[in-house]
């Protein structure tokens, strides 16, 4: 049996100090590192806000950027469809720094390039891409969830000046971003435009910079100025526009009445109609308007609604309507046009110290002063024509004396006004008459009675060539004759003219010897008795 070796017996050894390993370090200072950066972009990390828009062209999660002036304030990070699908959902995350920027009113859009008002916006996008822009409202209330322009706004918030609307028939030419003018110079531009929930017109959104906008007024005349304005009407041919933009982009003007009194600045957001010209925005207050209508007899050819009713040159309305009626009693036709006078634009003249009153009462004076003057004065309307171009007619109100009188019934509605003949009419009548007449005339008898005068003139005529003619003949000789005798007694070297120039000389010569004893006894009146003495020297 082998014996087992005797093992040595334990000692305790001592334990060993701990080393610190420097390569630790870099993981340490990595995770330190991390930890910071981590809850650095905690700390700065903003608020989650969703964005909708009806396309998604250009957005790329992780790439697009979100700016305000130029400034990255959030990126993109996710782009998806709403649950109808109608909209893309646009998840963007917003540096700390931007929350303050997220109030309701803030507005996004998609920057792209975009020609608008004859500018050329947003050609950086060309290279960079697209991004996306902001307006920070002015509401006091944050939001997460809002809902993106398909179009850039044209006036950014912050911008001094006031926004109004304007209610239009139609758009025309008008565009986002077509400018306003005010006499012709450059004071805004359209923001926006929408069609009216009744489909009857359109509204704009317009915004006139500061200090312009303290010309608008709540009496303030806007008018369409887009491309060039031809109108060809009874006033004749007319061409206006406010500038080569208008022509291109379109565009819109505004003014005041002249004589206006100065008004207070219209509130922001007022509301005001936009006129097809500026001949028609500028036109006077039409107020409560009067319907008459008018029975002509002649053609209304050259006549048609909006034609002006004519007062000596001043406009107090216009054609409403025309057409043609037929009267089974008479069996007759009648051409009835109905017009609107407006009793605002004839002012009334008061006696000094008279109170004005309201526009009711004038509106009746005016109604019964017209109708005293149709019964008492002649006052009647009559066609006339205002281009004879075109050959377009307008009415006019007038005083004629020859007028036949009429019977007016006040209770009559509408109101007949009387008429008269055109003046090309009373022409065409009096030629008529003048035609009827000569119709009358026996040119069959005249021209016999003409025959045989000429008949007797022929005789006379021969026989005064019998019978005068030969002694006329010899008188013209006798007289040729008498005429040749005269021009040989008056010539240079007849003995006649020789001897009144030898008796012309004698009498001179006899007239200075007068002269000359004149003189003599002038000197010496005794010379006639005593004989003329030596004259001293």
């Amino acid at each position: 049996m082998t014996e087992i070796p005797e093992l040595p017996p334990a000692r305790l050894a001592p334990r060993r100090a701990y080393r610190f390993q420097w390569i630790w370090l870099i993981p340490a200072i990595a995770v330190l590192v991390g930890g910071w950066l981590a809850l650095r972009a905690i700390m700065e990390r903003g608020p989650t806000v969703t964005i909708s828009f009806a396309t998604a062209e250009g957005l790329e999660p992780g790439k697009t950027r979100i700016r305000y002036k130029d400034v990255d304030i959030g990126m993109v990070n996710a782009v998806s469809l709403s649950p109808d699908r109608s909209r893309v959902l646009v998840t963007a995350q917003f540096l700390k720094q931007a929350e303050k920027l997220l109030v309701e009113d803030t507005r996004f859009w998609v920057v792209r390039p975009r020609f608008a008002g004859g500018q050329l916006t947003g050609i950086g996008t060309l290279l960079a891409g697209a991004h996306i822009g902001v307006d920070v409202g002015t509401s006091g209330d944050s939001a997460r969830e809002f809902t993106g322009l398909e179009v850039a706004p044209i006036i950014t918030t912050g911008l001094p000046g006031r926004q109004y609307r304007i209610h239009a028939p139609d758009l025309g030419s008008i565009d986002i971003g077509s400018p306003v003018f005010y006499r012709r110079l450059k004071v805004g531009e359209v923001e926006a435009y929408s069609l009216d929930k009744d489909g009857k017109g359109v509204s704009l959104k317009i915004f006139i910079k500061a200090p312009y906008d303290r010309y608008v007024t709540p009496t303030t005349r806007f008018w369409n100025a887009s491309g060039i304005d031809v109108t060809l009407d009874a006033g004749g041919l007319r061409v206006q526009t406010q500038s080569a933009m208008a022509i291109l982009v379109g565009g819109m003007a505004f003014e005041n009445l002249p004589g206006e009194p100065d008004l207070a600045q219209a509130p922001a957001d007022s509301s005001f109609s936009m006129r097809r010209d500026r001949a028609e925005a500028m036109k006077a207050p039409d107020g409560q308007m009067q319907v008459y209508v008018m029975n002509f007899r002649e053609s209304l050819r050259g006549l048609a609604p909006g034609a002006p009713v004519d007062f000596r040159g001043v406009v107090v309305g216009e054609v409403l309507s025309l057409g043609v009626e037929y009267e089974p009693a008479r069996e007759w036709f009648h051409f009835p046009v109905y017009v609107a006078i407006y009793p605002e634009r004839i002012a009334m003249r008061r006696p000094p110290g008279e109170a004005p009153a309201d526009a009711d009462a004038d509106a009746r004076r005016v109604k019964k002063g017209l109708l005293k003057a149709i019964v008492e004065r002649g006052f009647r309307a009559q066609l006339r024509t205002g281009n004879l171009l075109t050959g377009q007619l307008y009415v006019a109100l007038d005083f004629f004396k020859d007028a036949k009188k009429v019977v007016i019934n006040p209770a009559t509605v509408p109101q007949e006004f009387p008429t008269v003949y055109a003046s090309l009419e009373d022409l065409q009548a009096s030629l008529g008459r003048i035609l009827k007449n000569l119709e009358q005339v026996p040119f069959a008898e005249v021209a016999a009675d003409a025959r045989q005068t000429l008949q007797g003139l022929d005789k006379l005529a021969r026989r005064l060539d019998a019978e005068t003619a030969p002694e006329a003949q010899a008188a013209l000789a006798s007289l040729r004759l008498t005429l040749g005798n005269l021009d040989r007694t008056l010539a240079a070297d007849a003995p006649l003219l020789s001897d009144v120039r030898d008796a012309t000389r004698e009498i001179s010569r006899a007239a200075q010897a007068l002269r000359s004893l004149a003189d003599t006894l002038d000197r010496q009146p005794e010379a006639l008795l005593k004989g003329k003495r030596e004259e001293q020297p």
